[in-house]
């Protein structure tokens, strides 16, 4: 049997039937390299990108690359992990995440290698004899192996219907795209090895599983944007650089194998060491110029606590006194909540003075720079 280039392997944790994928690529022909993401937010983020890196490499050399956006399998979600249901969007939430998401995958894949599909093109078809024939080619007992249902079962607490049928729609996909091989984070491990039982219950020859791991992120958890410790693909220079040099000592080598797919030397400097891994972040989303000025800008506001070079400026709202975390609301898109968190945190400042009020004097705040964390800045003046 062939020796799998590494490339096309790199980071893997399974590719499952051993030695089917050589035999794949001895068929001599661009195969069909799907993955699916589901829209549940707005952003692709470095952690969901690491399959997509591995797409990147197959159509390096010459395959083409399957991205199916689940504009319809997130109105059902994926409960991967979960001890719940994940919530359901609405209808015009999904569909404004899924417009940006191809956008957003450009960042590391060949656009003109890419096949871009939406699941609601076969998906919404589907009538209901069609889906219960789907239902007809797995058992539930076989749905009950996968890991997060095995639990709650287990638990006694509530599965849907709905979710059960998750595994047979993202298999179906499968089916229509007549993928050779899926590519999934080691979470969807069960529903790619279920694509395989479907596709050879649809009669088309079932797909290869290759898996990758999932990146735990500053805090120690999985990367997740519903969690907000993410670094979004398209976030802004900056804000990429600062999130990336959260990362801490012990993930780096983590970090620079996934991430960068290269090994980080021992002997670096840890800060030097996040800062390469920063810079590389930025300018795979935005280029070298930027990177050079994101670094600058951690250098001066972060690391020697100066104000930015460039600070933008609003006219205050009408009042006195002004609301505080209402103005942090318009400012910056923080919640109220969060920005009431945030200064009793004593995460902002007024010309460098921590606020302790909610109720701000508005002769305090004209003309003033107001700072919430340690990279959000804006001038103030009277209006």
């Amino acid at each position: 049997m062939a020796t799998l280039p590494a490339e096309l392997t790199r980071n893997a944790v399974d590719v499952l039937p051993a030695g089917e994928l050589e035999r794949k690529l001895a068929l001599g022909r661009p195969l069909r390299v799907k993955l699916g993401i589901d829209v549940t937010s707005p952003d692709i983020h470095v952690g969901r990108a690491i399959p997509l890196q591995r797409m990147r490499a197959f159509q390096d050399a010459g395959h083409t690359g399957v991205l199916i956006v689940g504009d319809y399998t997130t109105r059902i979600g994926d409960p991967s992990g979960r001890s719940t249901e994940r919530p359901i969007l609405s209808d015009e939430e999904i569909d404004a995440n899924a417009k940006t998401y191809v956008e957003q995958a450009q960042t590391i894949i060949d656009r003109e290698r890419t096949e871009v599909r939406f699941n609601g093109e076969w998906l919404a078809t589907l009538d209901f004899a069609e889906v219960v024939r789907l239902t007809r080619t797995i058992t539930v007992a076989r749905l009950l192996e996968r890991d997060d249902f095995a639990r709650r079962y287990a638990d006694g607490k509530p599965i849907s219907v709905s979710e059960l049928l998750y595994p047979l729609m993202q298999a179906y996909d499968s089916v229509a795209v007549e993928a050779d091989v899926e590519l999934g984070g080691t979470d969807q491990l069960y529903n790619l090895l279920a694509g395989r039982v479907v596709m050879e219950a649809y009669g088309v020859e079932p797909q290869v599983a290759l898996t990758t791991p999932l990146l735990v992120s500053w805090d120690g958890e999985k990367m997740s944007s519903s969690l907000g410790n993410n670094i979004p693909l398209t976030a802004p220079p900056e804000e990429q650089f600062g999130r990336t040099m959260r990362v801490p000592d012990s993930l780096l080598p983590e970090w620079y194998r996934l991430v960068m797919e290269r090994e980080l030397d021992q002997q670096a400097e840890a800060l030097d060491a996040k800062l390469e891994l920063a810079r590389f972040v930025v300018r795979r989303s935005h280029g070298e110029e930027a990177a050079r000025e994101a670094e600058a800008h951690f250098t001066r506001v972060v690391r020697e606590g100066r104000e930015p070079e460039d600070v933008p400026e609003m006219a205050l709202p009408a009042g006195d006194p002004v609301h505080l975390p209402a103005l942090i609301r318009d400012l910056f898109g923080h919640s109220t909540s969060e920005a009431r968190r945030l200064i009793g945190q004593g995460g902002v400042k007024v010309n460098g003075t921590v606020a302790a009020e909610l109720d701000v004097p508005r002769e305090t705040l004209a003309g003033a720079l107001l700072q919430v964390g340690k990279r959000q800045f804006m001038r103030l003046r009277d209006a």
